[in-house]
């Protein structure tokens, strides 16, 4: 019909403010939906691609197919909370080699995101294990006016290999069962460790608390500051659960930063505040539609379980004289911004406000990807119910709470223009960042005595210096790169 609209058949190209968007909570992800051209039936034909996300943090709620290489791909909203959709991760099998296809990701709910800086998505196949970035100049994001000028992301993508499944996400999955397994070798060899489950979900998920210290039997033997460590209280920023690991595998290591720390410092890091959300493959909300970062002053004993536990652990370690709350840290992943950098408190007392700001400077000077121009000191209203803003208000005041912010895309380097990605093992690395900047500042502060060692002796003893040096021809260099996952380059 003339002047109809042809998309009124559906809600999921509604704008996230608007208020009749509310039907697209009950969707659930496509299972082993396999895409047919018009006219077709029976068995399925190599060709005929088949969409699965209908796994651990899978998020794919419909695919409707355009035109022979071309498929219009739906975000399956947060459960209960349909105005929120970014988070996405799907597998595509039953492909042709050398087939070649335009996926266009088509009702993302905030348009402001890291696709105008550069984010591409990334993908790894059954064959190829280890994830790579689609090639930038196959990746658009753009106003489309046939999806009612909604922010489209289109990526270009030939499959080379039949057997393979291909899995495209948003940023790196850290689904909660990895979580659970890493806890599992990080806690069940160590005794500087205790886990100890603090909450249960209401899909009877566990929120566990790990304590890192020296001596847990006897933490009395001489004054310790505590750090609190809270991260993936939203889903989809699942690098915050990166920099958890590190942070973690750093700290229980034989690393002389690590023993020192141990010695002076008890941490009590909660990995996994929001596992139901995790484990839906949701972006910022719970199982309830509940985003738990803006429900602090508004804790709910049924809708908020982590929360109503983490709050009394709290206060308790706050009242301690012998091993006083020092420091609070909520991990967090940025979609709109490049590098690391914090967000934390304004205050009247100018003397509290120096002490504030001296970890995020020391963060600054020890982390290259620290980004000075995106940290932000505020008592912004609207943030009223996050951690920073909440906790700080209901602990002692030489208490310092703080989002730590990292992006989900990369950081700036001062030695070469343009965006460098993050990986992996970067993540990690900034995890291993925070420990070494607590040791700055406790030395600073005096809880750590001046003087300790902080880096690994390179000294040999006599009986491993060799007594003779041997010359030996030098090998041959060879070129070593990964097998790229073959891409299309598909052009208008």
């Amino acid at each position: 019909m003339e002047g109809r609209d042809p998309l009124e058949h559906t809600s999921l190209y509604q704008r996230a403010e608007s208020e009749d968007s509310d039907t697209e909570g009950g969707l659930g992800n496509v299972n082993k939906m396999i895409i047919r051209p018009p006219g077709h039936s029976g068995k399925a034909k190599k060709g005929h691609i088949c969409f699965d996300a209908s796994f651990e943090t899978g998020n794919l709620g419909r695919v409707d197919l355009i035109s022979e290489f071309e498929y219009d791909l739906f975000i399956r909203p947060d459960t209960c909370n349909p105005r929120l959709r970014l988070w996405f991760n799907f597998t595509v099998d039953n492909v042709k080699t050398d087939q070649r296809v335009v996926f266009n990701i088509v009702n993302i709910s905030k348009s402001a995101n890291l696709f105008r800086n550069g984010l591409t998505p990334l993908v790894k196949s059954s064959s190829r294990s280890k994830w790579q970035r689609i090639p930038r100049e196959q990746v658009f994001y753009y106003k489309s006016a046939q999806h009612q000028n909604h922010y489209v992301l289109s990526f270009a993508f030939s499959f080379d290999r039949e057997e393979d499944v291909y899995q495209f996400a948003l940023t790196y999955p850290y689904s909660y069962s990895r979580y659970l397994a890493h806890l599992d070798n990080l806690c069940t060899r160590l005794t500087c460790t205790k886990r100890e489950t603090l909450a249960t979900s209401i899909q009877k998920r566990k929120v566990e608390l790990v304590t890192i210290t020296s001596n847990l039997e006897d933490v009395q033997d001489r004054a310790r500051r505590v750090v609190v460590v809270l991260a993936r209280i939203h889903p989809g920023e699942s690098p915050s659960s990166f920099v958890c690991q590190g942070l973690m595998d750093f700290l229980v290591s034989s690393h002389p930063i690590a023993q020192v720390l141990r010695s002076y410092v008890v941490f009590k890091i909660v990995p996994m505040l929001n596992p139901d959300g995790v484990f839906l493959g949701n972006y910022r909300s719970t199982l309830m539609g509940a985003d738990l970062n803006r429900s602090w002053n508004k804790i709910s004993e049924w809708l908020h379980p982590a929360l109503v536990a983490i709050k009394p652990m709290l206060k308790n370690l706050d009242k301690s004289s012998r091993t006083p709350l020092d420091c609070v840290l909520d991990l967090h992943a940025h979609t709109n911004a490049t590098g690391l950098f914090v967000y934390g408190n304004t205050y009247d007392d100018v003397y509290r406000y120096e002490r504030h700001i001296v970890l995020p400077k020391l963060l600054a000077q020890h982390a290259e990807d620290y980004e000075i121009g995106n940290t932000m000191y505020n008592q912004d209203p609207h943030k009223a119910g996050t951690a920073r803003r909440y906790l700080c208000s209901i602990l002692k005041e030489q208490v310092n709470c703080y989002s730590i912010e990292v992006s989900m895309y990369g950081y700036n380097r001062k030695s070469m223009p343009g965006v460098f990605p993050y990986t992996e093992e970067g993540y990690y690395r900034l995890g291993r960042n925070l420990a070494r900047v607590f040791l700055e500042y406790y030395k600073l502060m005096g809880i750590i005595p001046a003087g300790l060692p902080d880096q690994p002796s390179t000294k040999r003893t006599r009986q491993s210096r060799p007594r003779h040096r041997v010359l030996r021809e030098p090998r041959p260099k060879t070129s070593r790169k990964p097998a790229p996952i073959h891409l299309a380059s598909i052009h208008e």
